[in-house]
């Protein structure tokens, strides 16, 4: 009796583990919502010419050169087969911190399988949404997305590339929207902390003793600091100046005498 009970209640917490690990998952995806999803599917038909095209304009080159593009050519029906795949799989959506993209495409040979690829940019870490679009990418209508990054400047095949996207400036457009609302909430929170500052300096400055605290407050105005050591200087100056004076009229007097 006592194992039965053990049995029921193992099972009625490996189900409330389950629930929560459920739950959790549900939060998770609530916590970041899609502000904007881009479309690939309209573009399907032009980014699958355009792939083709391009195919064949390498098969012609190899088979002048050395006999390969011939079997590029065979291979045709099976690469155009990949392509309708992996444009079907894309998805490109904008979160309020990152954008994300995910692929699924068969490798070369679709029975052996997919690779899955899922990609995460940082919003903060985006310097440009740049649209591109080649000649042989215009005769289609197909454009090109690249997302390039801050910092270090890298060559263009290190920023992440999309091709076949159905509206480009829409989704550069969201993307550029949505880093200008992050800066603009990101500024009065600098200016906020720059205020503060200020404030933990005097009130640290009042726990002080006064010769710490007057010390304290010169070193915080180097302005002030430095006018009142011209006013040293001028002072010392002037009292040099004057004993200088008196000693030379006491000279006088005592050649007299």
């Amino acid at each position: 009796m006592e194992s039965n009970e053990e049995v029921v209640e193992i099972d009625s917490l490996e189900k409330g583990l389950l629930r929560d690990h459920g739950h959790g998952e549900i939060v998770e995806s609530e916590e970041d919502p899609i502000l904007y999803t881009a479309t690939f599917r309209e573009m399907e038909d032009k980014f699958v010419k355009y792939q083709t095209a391009q195919w064949v304009l390498y098969s012609l080159l190899l088979v002048l050169a050395w006999g390969i593009g011939l079997f590029m050519l065979l291979y045709l029906p099976v690469r155009r087969h990949i392509l309708r795949k992996d444009i079907r799989s894309r998805k490109l959506y904008l979160t309020p911190d990152a954008i994300v993209y995910k692929v699924t495409r068969p490798v070369p040979f679709p029975c052996c399988g997919v690779l899955k690829k899922e990609k995460h940019v940082l919003l903060p870490s985006v310097a440009d949404v740049v649209i591109e679009q080649g000649y042989l990418q215009s005769l289609f209508g197909v454009y090109s997305l690249r997302i390039e990054n801050v910092g270090v400047r890298r060559p263009p095949s290190d920023d992440v590339q999309i091709q076949g996207i159905a509206n480009p400036i829409a989704f550069r457009k969201a993307v550029l929207t949505r880093l200008s609302s992050l800066r603009n909430e990101a500024y009065p929170r600098q200016i906020s902390t720059i205020d503060d500052v200020p404030n933990l300096r005097l009130g640290q400055s009042a726990l002080m003793s006064p010769s710490k605290s007057i010390r304290y407050d010169s070193s915080t105005y180097p302005g002030e600091h430095l006018l009142l050591q011209k006013l040293d200087e001028v002072g010392s100056s002037v009292k040099r100046l004057q004993t200088l004076i008196e000693e030379q009229q006491s000279l006088p007097s005592e050649s007299l005498e």
